[in-house]
């Protein structure tokens, strides 16, 4: 396979150019995150239906991954209980070295080929889930093991990686497959890929719970109450929506309620 990820800049002497120099082409490259995205809109709508169907058949999801990758995946997992007030455990991470210890950076720990399948068991990941394989480069080991395993046990995969024709895609049911070219800093997959990443894990979250219903319209309804800013954010859609006028009274009921969703339902049943 070509390891275009690998390949060098096309940019040389970057310790020589000025500021607006480096991130004016820093801006360049990362133009083109977005539309090689909108070239495989494809395979990524085909991996998130395939992860609604896994979802509402009480199945969860778990991303798969090392590195700058795998800890972006678990900044987006943690960000949806409050967000879209579903269950922990629905959306989940297997992170190189473990979740617990992903301010260590443990980059040593991808080449790990045991670990993956260990924590899937420690999670008891099963046929009614799906798993995510996240590899810039297609080839991590830790990554790679880990969705061997899952096809010796049936457990539907699905990968985001950043070169053709690699090793991890070719053993996934859903491959998508961003090819952006070589880095600005050359082999620094923290850059175009990151950001391939972070917006592929927005697109998936986002379009999977938007699916199974926790966003009307375009508002949170379940958003969880987790600060003053949401409360009053709550207030004045549950106002909006059931046509209240009293900011006190609809207050009362988001905070007895708990989100939107709830007090809403409340209203309607008392006024069928």
């Amino acid at each position: 396979m070509e390891r275009i990820t690998e390949q060098p800049s096309k940019y040389n002497h970057l310790e020589k150019m000025s500021v607006d120099e480096l991130i004016m082409n820093i801006n360049k490259e990362d133009q083109l995150v977005a539309l090689e995205i909108q070239k495989n809109l494809s395979q990524t709508g085909k991996l998130i239906t395939a992860i609604e169907q896994k979802l509402k058949g009480g199945g969860r999801m778990f991303y798969l991954g090392a590195g700058s990758g795998g800890r972006l995946a678990v900044l987006d997992k943690i960000e949806l209980p409050n967000t879209y007030g579903i269950e922990k455990g629905v959306i989940n991470v297997i992170l190189a070295g473990g979740e617990e210890r992903l301010v260590l950076a443990l980059e040593e720990k991808e080449d790990d080929e045991e670990d993956a399948w260990i924590q899937m068991q420690e999670a008891r990941v099963n046929n009614k889930d799906i798993i995510i394989g996240i590899s810039a480069s297609g080839t991590t080991p830790f990554v790679l093991a880990g969705l061997r395993k899952c096809n010796e046990y049936g457990i539907t995969c699905g990968c985001i990686v950043g070169n053709p024709d690699s090793p991890i895609a070719a053993i996934v049911d859903y491959p998508v497959e961003i090819i952006t070219g070589p880095e600005f800093v050359t082999g620094s997959t923290r850059m175009k890929c990151g950001t391939v990443q972070k917006m592929l894990f927005d697109m998936i979250s986002t379009t999977v719970l938007i699916r199974l219903g926790r966003v009307e319209d375009n508002r949170m309804v379940n958003v969880r109450l987790i600060n003053n800013k949401v409360v009053d954010r709550s207030v004045k859609m549950l106002m909006e929506k059931r046509g209240l006028t009293d900011y006190e009274e609809a207050k009362k009921l988001i905070l007895e309620y708990g989100n939107v969703k709830q007090a809403m339902n409340y209203l309607d049943s008392i006024n069928k």
